[in-house]
């Protein structure tokens, strides 16, 4: 009844992952509640991934495109899910069995919510570790909670697909902190059901992933908060907090500028500061600890 009730698509992106995707496949068919559809969007691999694929798992549907990034390769599977609710799991990720069931019973309970997002497990090069309290989870309204990094992770979310339609997808302008983007658009509409209990698990430290790729990784974030602060949907008070946020990385972002001599953009982040810190002065707030 539930599987029914509550028809899942669940999208993997992935891009030269043979080693590790069959891990985070197998870890959706192992579901005790299973999934409308199984979406993995092979994003230009040039490993195995398309023979595995077809070979180990002919039940999945399977669509493969140029490499567009990761951005490109999950919107391109929520364009083809046919479920009303859409999950995500990151091909280096893996699922607890009872993910799915828990997540549809607590938003059997909570019928309001159309975002549920999960505690999570840290494996990194092969050992568990404990997050930082900076990436402490929340529910209810989190927008300001959003605001320093992505405290969302893209593996744990269930979403309701009219909250794409309304919102858009994932910005493909973006090579890294879509997932930072995108929360920051959802989270300043709508509430999020948080559950404590870790129902995914996390590997990290391997040398592919986007955070050890580019450098300057708050250049990414501070074009997610002008988009945010330059909409018309934040309050008052969050438009405040958001800008100084983005003063905040704008600030980081010039250490770094500097130190590497790039000057051109030192001299374009200056002026995105003297002008979001003249913003945040008409909204009647203390620039001062911002300077």
């Amino acid at each position: 009844m539930m599987a029914k009730a509550f028809p899942i698509s669940v999208v993997i992106p992935t891009y030269n992952r043979a080693a590790v995707l069959p891990r985070a496949v197998e870890s959706v068919c192992r579901q005790t509640l299973p999934p409308k559809e199984i979406i993995v969007v092979d994003d230009g691999s040039t490993d195995e991934t398309a023979k595995l694929i077809a070979e180990k798992f002919p039940h999945v549907v399977s669509i493969r495109q140029k490499h567009q990034g990761v951005s490109g390769a999950r919107n391109r599977g929520i364009r083809a899910a046919t479920g009303e609710w859409i999950a995500f799991l990151d091909s280096d990720d893996e699922w607890l069995p009872r993910k799915l069931e828990t997540q549809v019973r607590a938003l059997q309970a909570h019928p309001d919510y159309r975002i549920c997002h999960t505690n999570e497990i840290w494996i990194r090069r092969g050992r568990r570790v404990n997050p930082k309290k900076k990436h402490r989870k929340y529910g209810g309204y989190i927008f300001r909670h959003c605001l320093p990094l992505c405290v969302i992770s893209p593996s744990s979310v269930l979403i309701h697909r009219d909250v794409f339609r309304e919102l858009g997808l994932f910005d493909e302008q973006l090579p890294a902190c879509e997932d930072y983007d995108l929360w920051l658009r959802f989270c300043a509409h709508y509430p999020i059901l948080y559950l404590e209990m870790p129902l995914i698990i996390k590997y990290g430290g391997h040398e592919d992933q986007l955070s050890r790729r580019f450098w300057g990784m708050d250049r990414f974030r501070i074009y997610a908060l002008e988009k945010i602060i330059q909409s018309t949907v934040l309050s008052e008070a969050d438009r405040a907090a958001a800008l100084k946020e983005l003063l905040r990385k704008i600030q980081i972002y010039l250490q770094g500028a500097r130190k590497r001599q790039r000057i051109r953009e030192v001299k374009r982040y200056e002026e995105k500061r003297r002008r979001y810190l003249l913003l945040l002065q008409q909204l009647g707030e203390n620039v001062e600890s911002t300077i």
